[in-house]
Formats: structure tokens, C-alpha cells, sequence
């Protein structure tokens, strides 16, 4: 058994005792194979330990894809084939030759692929938002980059996956803020599913919305946002009252993004909230150390609610 916590450390950075690349918009990436020529990547952040792939104990009404469940050091968690959730799977094939454990939102998974491979180190403004990506293996896939031999590497939309196979998390009954329809936030996210719940979440609140769908997009947009209130006397605080942040997305990182805007003059008092299933103690003092005011762990709708609303009603009696 492979445990990542304990990679080589020419390729790693500490950062409070465990291996941290966030902040530097750099990110590493675990390649596997799924038995067809392509290669697909998942953040290694997301992966406690990789296995041969152990006896599953088979269990009843299981959804589609999911092959049974395991004993983990005294947890019972589910094994999911990523072959057959994204529709690759060749037929008679067996269930792959390892095992991923993944630790996702708070929720700890098994995920059988054919073959790890090895990790590597890629620059986020490498990481790209794939196009047409409406269906297929391309409807889980969030983010593309290259390797050095040209060879392109599928990068895994998690909460998709998770979502279509356990079924998206329902959003309750959640009160309206006090003049809501006045509040405007602004929230970034590369995974549409996040969006489309995160989206459900601020309708509940009342409050009004626009959204990007990746780091880089986010900052474009919020520069100019800044630039055209300066230019009409405001401060950008009257058009936004607060920011939304992923922490992993293509081209910019939530930390970088973070950084970027708690460091511009013209979003002082504007809070940051980071809304990430990257939700170990390391990550969230990451978040701290680049100025986020709050870091919430994907995704529970009552604690996102919760977090918003005295930022939110805050910055409404400012």
C-alpha cells in the first residue's frame, strides 16, 4: 500500500506539518488509467493511500457503479468503478488492479481504476476548462492539461461523479435575509454541479448573484468590476458584498485568488469565503493565511447558509 501522505520529498512542500502545494498555484496530480488509451488525473489532495484493489463484499441496491463495500481500518466505506460511472468500461473487463482512497467533503471513498501511474506537478495556468463537456466521459471531466510528451491528461470533476451516483445533496428550507433583493454576491466554481447548489442556496437567501467558473475568469471579471466603479466614483463594496472562492480550479486557484484580492486596496472590507471539499485542518489554514474570512467545507446547505448570512447582513448595516 502506497500511503501519499509519505511521497518523495524533492516534489513536496511542507507547509504546518503536512505536504501543501496551495497558495503557489501550482497543484499535483495522481494519473491513472481507466483500461483505454486515455489518461486521467485526480488532485492528490483528495487521495489518502493507494491499494491493489481488495475483496469488496458485495451489498444489495448498491447504485450503478458502485461494485460493494470494504472494511478500512475499521470503516465501512463504498468502492466505486470509475470505468463504469463514465461509461468506459470494456465488456468482461475486471474491476482494475488498484484501488484509490479518497477523502472527499468528510466523505472517505474507494474509487478502482485499472492502473496508477505516478504524480506530477502542474502550474494551474496550465489546467484548463475543457469545451463540450455536455455529456459522456467529458460531463465528468473539469479541467484538461498536458503533459510534457503532449499526451493530455482528463482531469476528474469529483462532485459530478459523486452527485450522479449518490444524488445531488438537497437543499432544505432556508430563511431569506432581511433585504436581500439588495445583497449581491459574486461566487466562483469550476464544478457545475457546485454551481447549480450553491445557486439554490443564495435564491434561498433572497439574494442576487453572478457567478465565473474558474480562477482566472473570476479575477478578470472582478478587476473590471473594480475599474468601472472607480471610474464612476464608487466604491466596488456598493456592487459586491461578498466573494465566494474554490479552492482547486483551472488557470487560478481559490488561494491565489484570494490572495489577489485581499491584497487590491479597492476590495477592502469585501469578505472572501472559501468553499471547498478540500476540507482537512491544513487547507483551512491555508485559506487563513491568505486572508480568507471564513472556510466552509463542501457541501452542506445549512452551514453554507449559516456562514453567509452575518457576512452577508453585515456588510448590508455597513
Amino acid at each position: 500500500m502506497l500511503n501519499l501522505d509519505h511521497k518523495d520529498n524533492a516534489l513536496l512542500e511542507a507547509v504546518d506539518g503536512r505536504t501543501m502545494l496551495a497558495g503557489s498555484n501550482r497543484m499535483e496530480i495522481l494519473l491513472f488509467s481507466l483500461g483505454t488509451s486515455e489518461t486521467f488525473g485526480i488532485n492528490v489532495f483528495k487521495v489518502r493511500e493507494v491499494s491493489k484493489t481488495p475483496f469488496i463484499t458485495k451489498a444489495p441496491n448498491m447504485p450503478n457503479g458502485v461494485e460493494g463495500l470494504i472494511s478500512l481500518r475499521g470503516n465501512v466505506i463504498p468502492v466505486l468503478s470509475l470505468a463504469k460511472i463514465l461509461g468506459v468500461a470494456r465488456p468482461g473487463a475486471g474491476l482494475g488492479g488498484s484501488m484509490m482512497v479518497t477523502e472527499y467533503s468528510k466523505r472517505t471513498l474507494g474509487f478502482l481504476v485499472e492502473e496508477v501511474d505516478r504524480i506530477i506537478r502542474v502550474e494551474w495556468d496550465k489546467v484548463r476548462t475543457p469545451d463540450n463537456v455536455a455529456s459522456g466521459v467529458n460531463g465528468y471531466i473539469t479541467a484538461i492539461t498536458e503533459l510534457a510528451d503532449g499526451k493530455l491528461v482528463s482531469i476528474l470533476d469529483v462532485e459530478t461523479i459523486l452527485a450522479n451516483t449518490f444524488g445531488e445533496a438537497i437543499v432544505g428550507n432556508i430563511a431569506p435575509i432581511s433585504g436581500g433583493h439588495e445583497v449581491n454576491v459574486f461566487f466562483v466554481d469550476d464544478s457545475a454541479v457546485a454551481r447549480r447548489k450553491i445557486t439554490e442556496v443564495l435564491d434561498k437567501l433572497g439574494v442576487r448573484h453572478k457567478h465565473a467558473q474558474n480562477g482566472m475568469e473570476a479575477w478578470t471579471r472582478l478587476e473590471g468590476m473594480a475599474s468601472h466603479a472607480q471610474q464612476m466614483g464608487r466604491h466596488v463594496a456598493e456592487e459586491i458584498d461578498l466573494i465566494m472562492v474554490d479552492a482547486e480550479m483551472p488557470e487560478m486557484d481559490g488561494y491565489v485568488l484570494t490572495r489577489n484580492i485581499k491584497n487590491d486596496s479597492r476590495f477592502e472590507g469585501i469578505p472572501v469565503v472559501m468553499h471547498s471539499s478540500l476540507s482537512s485542518d491544513a487547507n483551512r489554514a491555508m485559506g487563513k493565511r491568505v486572508g480568507v474570512d471564513s472556510y466552509v467545507a463542501k457541501f452542506d446547505a445549512d452551514v453554507l447558509a449559516e456562514t453567509l448570512r452575518p457576512l452577508l447582513q453585515r456588510a448590508r448595516a455597513v
